[in-house]
């Protein structure tokens, strides 16, 4: 490795710090209901602590989207391109959010949860729709194609993964909404896993070089089709295989809940989705 590429990357890395600081700027002004100093350090409020994690992950997946795109001819034009596309990014990260967030959970004020009633539940359940949409905006943005298809892609990953959310809440024999209001962290954490399983399936499906509307599309459907096909396929095998002689939704309900068994689901979903991306 050259001198001028060590010096290149200090730079690059420079430039993602910067945007992660803006990425920070943004999530304060957004939620003005609280302060995250005063939530983590002296309230120790964990619900927060997921929420903004989750949020931070995300920003960092986003800008390694960007990052990992196409070179241009100078090292200037790069750093443009990465400032444009990576506040662009973080744009429209806070913006999936936010859309998920109210059509999934459009029954209570999910900032409330978090802050006033603590609730690690939704909690998790925000940490992970984070880095499920920055999932979702990282592989709209990789790879070459323009402006154009990757905003197509990005809108097309939302819908798919609010139709995602809202199945799984069809399948479980409990409601989620519910659930989640009475503060039950592992069905917040199993659901977390669920969005980010799925996210990263529609990554798989945007992620590449843009090369025609019909075979990118194709892609995209498949890969969409097949995430929501294998949804309840492998919360059947974590319920009959991973936990034999139990049942997962009782074990998630029951009282007090079972947060091992939200971390097995949670695990089961994310680990399916990258053995997708290495099979399918």
């Amino acid at each position: 490795m050259s001198v001028d590429q060590i010096l290149t990357g200090f730079i690059y890395l420079a430039v993602v710090l910067g945007l992660l600081v803006l990425g920070k700027w943004l999530y304060d002004g957004l939620h003005r209901r609280f302060v995250l100093r005063t939530e983590l350090v002296e309230k120790d409020n964990l619900a927060v602590a997921l929420a903004v994690a989750g949020y931070y992950l995300g920003v960092v997946i986003v800008l390694g989207g960007v990052v990992s795109g196409p070179a241009s001819f100078s090292v200037a034009d790069d750093v443009i391109g990465l400032v444009i596309f990576g506040v662009l990014g973080i744009v429209l990260l806070n913006l999936s959010a936010w859309v998920n967030d109210t059509v999934v959970f459009s029954k209570f004020d999910n900032e409330r949860e978090i802050v006033e009633d603590r609730n690690a539940g939704m909690g998790a359940v925000e940490g992970g729709n984070y880095v499920a949409v920055g999932l979702i905006t990282a592989g709209a943005m990789s790879g070459e194609g323009g402006l154009l298809p990757g905003l197509v892609f990005w809108i097309a990953g939302l819908i798919a993964l609010v139709v995602a959310g809202l199945l799984y809440d069809k399948i479980t024999s409990y409601d989620l909404h519910d659930q989640i209001e009475k503060d039950n962290t592992a069905v917040g954490v199993a659901f977390a896993g669920v969005l980010v399983g799925f996210g990263n399936i529609i990554r798989l499906a945007g992620d590449g070089d843009f090369v025609s509307w019909n075979e990118s599309l194709w892609v995209f459907g498949y890969y969409t089709v097949v995430g929501l096909i294998l949804l309840p396929l492998i919360r059947l095998f974590a319920d009959k295989v991973l936990l034999p002689g139990a049942s997962l939704s009782a074990e998630l309900v029951k009282d007090p809940p079972n947060l091992g068994a939200g971390i097995i689901e949670a695990a089961t979903y994310f680990a399916a989705s990258m053995l997708i991306g290495l099979t399918l």
